[in-house]
């Protein structure tokens, strides 16, 4: 493929030598009936694709010992570390007194100013941390400030959820521009280069929308 299409890279190969076409049959069957499960509210996402994956390694159709390497600790660790994090700060009042810092600087330009104002911020933070840290760790600052102001939290958390999402300025701001950064020969340069006018232009969009959308 990478001879017929060179600008497509290949940055990981796997050995698809071997192929049973009844294990093939099961695979697909448990997937399909894990999606069906957990849309009919059977059984949880969570309960369903951990009976899933049981299933798979019971029919030996995945071993015990691929399944566990599967498993990326990287990302469990960290979503561990930070949903703690966001506990923490609610908790503990720090989330709390960070929005009342946040009114006490800001409240007199009114809610689409301020969710103006946290999409900023949650870009510039899931540009240097995971999207998903940066969620859980403005959620409760977010809800607080919301509730402080006698305001719907859900555009807040709207813009927040966006600004995390929407991460071109970096090459670690989210998984996908860590992939094509060694792959594409990048340098930190391009991303922002390419990257920072387009959250600009997402933050301008957002803070006209958002409120739309989602009223205040």
């Amino acid at each position: 493929m990478h001879k017929n299409f060179p600008d497509l890279f290949v940055i990981n190969h796997s050995d698809h030598s071997r192929f049973s076409g009844k294990e093939a049959l099961l695979a697909s069957g448990t997937v399909i009936a894990v999606m069906l499960t957990a849309t009919l509210n059977i059984l949880p996402i969570v309960t369903a694709a951990l009976l899933g994956c049981l299933l798979l390694i019971m029919l030996r159709i995945v071993s015990p010992e691929d399944a566990y390497k599967s498993i990326s600790w990287k990302v469990i660790l960290l979503l561990a570390g930070s949903l703690s994090l966001g506990t923490a700060l609610e908790k503990t009042g720090a989330a709390q007194l960070l929005a009342d810092q946040i009114i006490f600087i800001g409240g007199a330009y009114g809610p689409v100013v301020m969710l103006s104002a946290l999409y900023l911020i949650a870009t510039l933070l899931t540009s240097v941390m995971s999207n998903n840290a940066t969620v859980v760790v403005l959620a409760p600052i977010v809800i607080s400030l919301a509730n402080s102001m006698q305001a719907s939290p859900k555009p807040f958390l709207m813009a927040i959820t966006f600004a995390a999402s929407a991460s071109f300025m970096t090459p670690i701001g989210y998984q996908t521009n860590t992939m094509v950064y060694a792959a594409g020969n990048y340098s930190f340069r391009d991303f922002f280069r390419i990257g920072a006018p387009l959250n600009l232009l997402f933050w301008l969009l957002a803070s006209l929308l958002i409120p739309v959308l989602f009223p205040l």
